[in-house]
This record gives C-alpha cells, sequence and structure tokens, in this order.
C-alpha cells in the first residue's frame, strides 16, 4: 500500500503540522524572480568585491533541497532547479521571530520544494552562495529521496519512475535536453529548406509503410479494426500526389516486435518527401543536416561512443553487395547465388530460412558480416528489390534499387529511396510481397494497399523520401547504449510484485 512506510508518515505528520500553522505545504503562489544559473551567471563579480558580498542586491530563487547540514543557530542547504544547484544559508536571526525554531528545524527537509529570497555571498571556503532573509515552503515532499551518494542504482526502478531518475541525476536531464534540442533543430532544419510539416493519421486501414508487425485497435463508431501507424510514408507520399513538393513529419510510430538495446515498440522518427529529387540529392541533404545539428548543438565532430570514436565528419558510400566482400569478407561468388549463401550461413551455424529468395539473404549476409563493422556515418546503396517494396528500380540495374540506408556505430540511423512512381510496377511489387507473407518466407511483408497504388495512377512526380531514427541518433550524441536512455517514459513489462521505493536503508538520514 501507498504511504505506509514509516519515513512517509513522519513527513505526512510534518505536513499536517504546516496546515496547522496556517502554511499550506503546496503553495501554487511563487515571487521566483530568477532561476539558480542566472544568480551565478549575474553574481560571479562579487568575487572581485572587497567585502564578498553584496547586500543590496535581493534575488528570490525556488527549488528541490538536495543538501541540508543544520548546525544549531543556522543550516547551509543546497538546493536545485532545472537550471543549476546553489548554496544558500539560513540563519535565525534573519528571519521572522519563532520560524527558524518551530517550523524551519521541525518541517522542512531533503527532497521539499522551497523558495528563499537574499542577498549573494561568498562563503569562508570560497563558494557564491545566498544568504537567506526570507524562506518560504512551496512543496512537502513525503517520500523520501534515495541517498544522495548512491542515487539510483537499480535500472528498472530509474526506467519505471523517472521522475525519481531526473530528481537525482542531472546528467540523465541533460540528456533529455539534448534529445529536446534535436527535435527542435531537426523541425527548423527542414522548415529553412523549405519543407512544409504535416500531419498523418496514427491509425491506419492497412498495415503499411514498412515491414513490420502492427499493433491493433479497434475504432468503435467505425466498427472497425485498425492498426497503430507503423510509418506516415505511404501517406507522405499522398501528398506529393496531391501537389506538395516537400513535406516531413516528426512522427510516433508502433511496431509490435521485439525490444532490446535499439528496439523499443514506439518510437520517433522524421520522414520527409521532396519532389524532383534522388536518393543521392537526399545523401547531400543529410550531410548538410548534420553540419547544421553539430554547428547548433556545439559539439566536436568527432564523439566517444563507447570504446569508439566515431567522426560525423566523415562519410563515405558504398553498395551493399560490394559491402559484403570488401567489409563483411564473405566471398563474392558466394554473395550471387542463393544456396551458395544458405550453405555459407549454415556452415557458420546462422540460422537461415531457406523460403528467403536472393535479394534477402543477401540482407542476411550484410546483418551478420557487415552492419555491426559500420563506424563511422556510411551510406549502403543499391538495394536489392526484394526487401525495398516502395523504393524505385535502378535504370542500369533493374535488380537493385535507387536506395541508401545510413549507418552510425553498428547501428542503421537512416533509410532512404528514390520512390517508385510507377502504380503498375508498385501493385507488382506488393502482390510479391503478399504471396511472400502466404507461403511463409516473411511474415512482415507490406499489405496490400489499392488506394494507394490508385493514388500513383493519378501521377506523383519524381521524389526521394527519407526517415531518419530520431531516439537513436540521440543515443549517438549522447554516449547512450541502451535506447531506454533516451526515452522519457520506455516501454516495461508490468510489474508482479511491489517495487520498495523506500528500503530504510536508502533514506538520506542527513538532517
Amino acid at each position: 500500500m501507498l504511504f505506509e512506510n514509516k519515513y512517509i508518515q513522519q513527513r505526512i505528520e510534518k505536513a499536517e503540522k504546516l496546515r496547522e500553522s496556517g502554511i499550506n505545504p503546496y503553495s501554487n503562489e511563487s515571487s521566483r524572480n530568477t532561476t539558480i544559473g542566472k544568480f551565478l551567471n549575474v553574481n560571479s563579480d562579487i568575487f572581485q568585491v572587497e567585502e564578498k558580498r553584496d547586500e543590496k542586491r535581493n534575488y528570490t530563487v525556488a527549488g528541490r533541497i538536495k543538501f541540508f547540514r543544520l548546525m544549531g543557530k543556522a543550516s547551509f542547504l543546497k538546493i536545485e532547479d532545472e537550471s543549476g544547484i546553489l548554496q544558500i544559508y539560513v540563519s535565525r536571526d534573519n528571519l521572522p521571530v519563532g520560524f527558524y525554531n518551530e517550523t524551519f528545524k521541525k518541517t522542512v527537509e531533503v527532497g521539499d520544494i522551497i523558495e528563499v529570497s537574499g542577498y549573494p555571498f561568498i562563503t569562508g571556503k570560497g563558494e557564491l552562495s545566498l544568504h537567506v532573509d526570507g524562506l518560504k515552503i512551496l512543496t512537502k515532499s513525503i517520500s523520501p529521496l534515495p541517498e544522495k551518494y548512491h542515487g539510483i542504482q537499480d535500472k528498472e526502478l530509474r526506467y519505471r519512475q523517472r521522475y525519481l531518475d531526473l530528481i537525482m541525476n542531472s546528467e540523465v536531464r541533460k540528456t533529455f535536453h539534448v534529445r529536446s534540442r534535436v527535435i527542435s533543430l531537426t523541425r527548423r532544419f527542414f522548415e529553412n529548406k523549405g519543407f512544409l510539416e504535416v500531419e498523418t493519421p496514427m491509425m491506419h486501414p492497412i498495415a503499411g509503410g514498412a515491414n513490420a508487425k502492427p499493433f491493433t485497435t479497434h475504432h468503435n463508431a467505425l466498427g472497425v479494426d485498425r492498426f497503430l501507424r507503423i510509418a506516415p510514408e505511404l501517406y507522405l507520399k499522398r501528398c506529393i500526389v496531391g501537389g506538395f513538393e516537400a513535406v516531413f513529419e516528426i512522427n510516433r510510430c508502433f511496431r509490435n516486435e521485439g525490444m532490446d538495446a535499439t528496439h523499443n515498440p514506439e518510437f520517433t522518427s522524421i520522414e520527409f518527401y521532396w519532389a524532383y529529387k534522388t536518393y543521392k540529392d537526399l545523401i547531400i541533404l543529410t550531410k548538410e543536416y548534420f553540419e547544421f545539428l553539430f554547428e547548433h548543438l556545439d559539439l566536436p565532430t568527432v564523439l566517444p561512443y563507447g570504446d569508439l570514436e566515431i567522426d560525423f565528419a566523415d562519410f563515405s558510400e558504398i553498395p551493399l553487395i560490394e559491402s559484403l566482400t570488401s567489409i563483411g569478407g564473405v566471398p563474392a561468388d558466394i554473395t550471387l547465388d542463393k544456396e551458395k549463401i544458405i550453405a555459407y550461413l549454415k556452415a557458420a551455424h546462422i540460422d537461415v530460412n531457406e523460403k528467403m529468395n536472393l535479394g534477402q539473404l543477401q540482407g542476411e549476409l550484410f546483418d551478420e558480416y557487415v552492419e555491426d563493422k559500420l563506424i563511422n556515418p556510411t551510406f549502403i546503396t543499391e538495394y536489392p528489390v526484394e526487401i525495398s517494396p516502395l523504393a524505385r528500380r535502378n535504370d542500369e540495374k533493374p535488380h537493385l534499387t535507387d536506395r541508401f540506408e545510413l549507418f552510425i556505430a553498428g547501428k542503421e540511423i537512416a533509410n532512404a529511396f528514390s520512390e517508385l512512381n510507377d502504380p503498375i510496377d508498385q501493385l507488382k511489387r506488393f502482390e510479391g510481397q503478399m504471396e511472400a507473407k502466404e507461403s511463409g518466407g516473411d511474415d512482415e511483408a507490406h499489405e496490400m494497399d489499392e488506394d494507394f497504388v490508385n493514388a500513383l495512377s493519378y501521377g506523383m512526380a519524381p521524389c526521394a523520401g527519407q526517415g531518419i531514427g530520431m531516439d537513436r541518433l540521440v543515443m549517438m550524441l549522447t554516449n547512450e547504449h541502451s535506447i531506454r536512455d533516451v526515452l522519457l517514459f520506455p516501454a516495461m513489462k508490468p510489474i508482479k510484485h511491489e517495487i520498495n521505493l523506500h528500503d530504510d536503508s536508502e533514506v538520506d538520514e542527513e538532517k
């Protein structure tokens, strides 16, 4: 049951004492006039003042108490807001008569959110601090924070109780600041390029846009099943058919598949489509996009990623079939023969579905022998038609498509291609996908979308489209190795037992 822990009960009693004394422990009124970060910045000159203080300056800041050291008639506390952490000095003689002994000492503790007013000064240990002459309790925390020196060690608890993770770990907050800026900068980049942001449905009548298993829901008003969006691709291309020439959507997609370090069932990507352009134009655009991000994030182009170093300025490009040999070490004669690939994979004790076609098997070779070797940004081009149901055939090599995927640190970050706009070819591709599904060769094959084929029949301008995974990109930029660490609230299995959030050994007993 909630709130049965003895420490919580003690804090609830303190909240009641505040009410009895006429103080609302959950006030909605605040007079804060600056943030901690701004206070520290504008008062840095106090170090140069002879008295090491300026009583003529007065500031009101607010934040959560992260440290509390009581010293009889005075106390040192550290409070934190989103912009930083600040030491404050609270003295009995600078507060209303009785407030320090009867209210402050008896009811205020680590975890509470308070508002304080006062002037800047430098302590004897040389720390810029706030000398408090006014204090107000804004929010009483009834659940004790974890012990400050160890924080939250249980990763599952960090993901389930992200709010507690954010309270205790400023580095986690920094990661999500970076994520927010990446999303914002992405939107700005494409708007600056003349793209129009549009919104497409989240519930689809057909699970289309990518090869993946969908989540299914039911639309009560229409009395039909719907699929949560796998990808917005087919709707965005309908916009191109309709006459828009450059559109994008920063979207949430849902795929009812496995979870691992780089996959979450709900994820964020950007998809964009550009009329009168090819996939080669998108290679140039992608490089410009990364340059824009790094410039505005003020990041060096070489970043650590675990034991690796990624040079985001060192882009390369290589066809998929060529990469199997030059990077993966697969003998060239094997890469073009279905039976030889199957035998090669079996000899390496790799499970293989013998019903796969040649293109699918070449994709298997790539996954096994090439992908994890692609550290610096690498465009893999010329994908087989069999694994690219929506991409345009190459004019000179019709068994291949005008497509690329971008890999960084062994992970796919982007997928792009010159779009297929031939309605007859598209219909045959869909029919091939349905045959693969029915034969058991591919249970994630693309569904038939007759309305999309019908849209193409009215004529879609030649164009290119691309998707970029925002979650994986943020992982690279922040040196995080689990997608859960860049999602505020990742998907989690239901808990079958109560997590003890208030183990007595974890309680901060500083005060």
